[in-house]
């Protein structure tokens, strides 16, 4: 039987059309962007057109668009890079519990220089009260950096509110949207942020390259040295055909995100309202919150979420844990232990993610095979 892959929000497969995209620019279009010869600038227009189209997308100029090699080196970018341009005197950053890895450890090495980092708790929703980040900005705040939509629990921020009150305190803002594209509209002008961050194969492009948006006039001190390639922000000869596929893919994830988060949203509130009838007790993570459509975070108490992604494994469904095995003992993720899950629940997160290949009946055939499996990962499933 045909494997069910629901494990978007790790990654999403590469459309075919970004694959058209980029084959010609991997073989007989693959030349360096920065020569003068005709190869060079045929290479040059390719790239000068994916960065419009990019830029058009999310509601830019194309000079604000910085190509990266994913989220985390965009993220590191407009993190480190934001920090070392800081003014004299502003060392504070605020950020919450509940950022990807990338950004919380940024915070961390920012730490480790000296800086004062001020992390925002959650409630149930999974996001920031935009009151106690008002509270938290200082007068000495650079930074702040607050995702777009959450990875674990799908919760989407009041990114335009908090970002507005940033500005106010003369600070810069930057978002985490790697999680958006696909679904929502990730306008930077219109959220007003200073920096924000995407990644191609969130969003059915390829993996490996990113971008970052820099409105005009936010310093930023590279990471990556050497030409001067990204308006002098990022080094090294640009990836021009994952470029391409990046751009084909976010303007046809704009094109389609209306329809698809509709379906979507369909789809997961099925999926989620039948785990609820079949597994008495199942707890549905940030349900009351705006959320992306194709993300559902579920607890279900008193079981290990390692076993549970094994057994679903091999009943040919893919999905992802909302906790983390580390030193060999499962340990609750920091988003789930943020949200303050009850105890029994907190090594039993598991995450579905749809995507655009998803159907009802996929959803149909998880909801057949999961009571069974929980209850057999339980030890409690009837002996035959």
């Amino acid at each position: 039987m045909k494997r069910i892959y629901l494990d978007h929000a790790a990654t999403t497969p590469a459309r075919p059309e970004a694959v058209a995209a980029m084959l010609p620019l991997l073989t007989e279009g693959g030349y360096n962007p920065s020569s003068i010869h005709a190869e060079g600038r045929a290479a040059r227009a390719a790239l000068d057109d994916a960065r419009a189209l990019v830029a058009r997308n999310l509601g830019v100029q194309p000079r604000a668009v910085i190509f990266t090699g994913g989220g985390s080196e965009s993220i590191a970018l407009a993190l480190f890079g934001a920090a070392r341009a800081a003014a004299p005197g502003r060392r504070h950053a605020v950020t919450s519990v509940v950022e990807h890895h990338a950004v919380l450890h940024a915070m961390e090495q920012l730490e480790d220089d000296g800086w004062t980092v001020t992390r925002l708790p959650v409630g149930a929703s999974g996001t920031v009260d935009p009151a106690a980040f008002a509270a938290a900005l200082r007068p000495d705040t650079a930074l702040a950096s607050i995702m777009l939509a959450n990875n674990e629990l799908g919760s989407i921020s009041p990114i335009a509110e908090l970002a507005a009150l940033t500005k106010r305190a003369g600070a810069v803002f930057h978002t985490d949207a790697v999680q958006g594209p696909a679904l929502l509209d990730v306008d930077a002008t219109a959220l007003g942020v200073d920096l924000l961050s995407i990644s191609g194969h969130k969003f059915y492009g390829p993996k490996g390259v990113g971008a970052l948006v820099v409105r005009g006039g936010v310093p930023l001190v590279p990471l990556i040295v050497g030409g001067g390639q990204e308006n002098g922000l990022r080094a090294g000869t640009e990836n021009v055909a994952g470029i391409a596929g990046l751009a084909v893919a976010l303007d046809l994830a704009r094109a389609e995100r209306a329809a698809l988060r509709a379906r979507l949203g369909e789809l997961r509130d099925r999926l989620e309202n039948g785990i609820r009838a079949a597994v008495p007790g199942a707890l549905i993570n940030a349900a009351g919150a705006p959320r992306l459509a194709n993300l559902c975070s579920v607890a279900f108490a008193d079981l290990d979420a390692s076993a549970l992604l094994i057994r679903l494994d091999l009943e040919g469904i893919s999905a992802s844990a909302g906790s983390a095995c580390a030193a060999g003992s499962l340990e609750p993720s920091h988003v789930v232990a943020a949200l303050g899950v009850p105890e029994p629940y907190r090594t039993g997160v598991i995450r579905f993610s749809l995507g655009r290949a998803s159907t009802s009946g996929e959803i149909e055939r998880v909801l057949a095979a999961l009571p069974q499996i929980v209850a057999e990962v339980r030890g409690t499933a009837a002996v035959v």
